[in-house]
This record gives C-alpha cells, structure tokens and sequence, in this order.
C-alpha cells in the first residue's frame, strides 16, 4: 500500500467513480432540494412535501433514489420515517452548488 493511500476512502479513477455516483444522485432539482432540507436536519415525508410543495409520491420516489445512491438513511419513528443525509459533506456540496447557481443568474 502506497504511503498515500487511506484504508476505507477511494484512491484515483475510483474517487471519480464515486463522485460521478453522487453527482448522478444529485441530478433531479427536488434531489437536489431534498438534500438541501436536510442539511438542516431529520425530516419525515410528510415534512419534505409541506417545506417543497411536491406531491408525496414525487418526493418518496426521490427519497428512493437517494437512498439507493447512499446519500440519505431512514429511520422508523413510530408510523413514519425519518430521513437524514449519510455524510453531512452532501449538504456542503448542495449549498455550494445552489451558491454558485444563484451567482451565475
């Protein structure tokens, strides 16, 4: 193993590979705005469709999505779920993108 190599993070073409990944995850706007909500915190379905104004099976479809990339986690609380983003460096990234997005308007 070479002195630059960290045991569990990609190296070289594999860290592109995973960052294509989770840009393909982040690739719909309401993944995007999603993400974005959850930067602030655990939120249920319920809470995502009042905050973005999309119907409960559109936000549920892309919650799907996410967590099948690994970018969001659920956890039961009684009859809901309760959403939260696997690494908090996605929501940095979001609001980053959403910065420089408003920028260049």
């Amino acid at each position: 193993m070479s002195a630059n190599v960290v045991p569990g993070q990609a190296s070289g073409y594999e860290a592109y590979e995973a960052a294509g990944e989770l840009l393909r995850a982040l690739s719909a706007p309401i993944r995007v705005a999603i993400v974005a909500e959850l930067g602030g915190g655990e939120r249920c379905v319920h809470e995502l469709v009042e905050k973005l104004g999309a119907p409960q099976p559109l936000v549920s479809q892309h919650l799907r999505v996410l967590r099948g990339a690994g970018v969001v986690r659920g956890a039961r609380r009684g009859r809901e779920i309760a959403y939260s983003l696997v690494d908090e460096h996605v929501a940095h990234i979001v609001a980053d993108a959403v910065s420089h997005a408003r920028e260049a308007t």
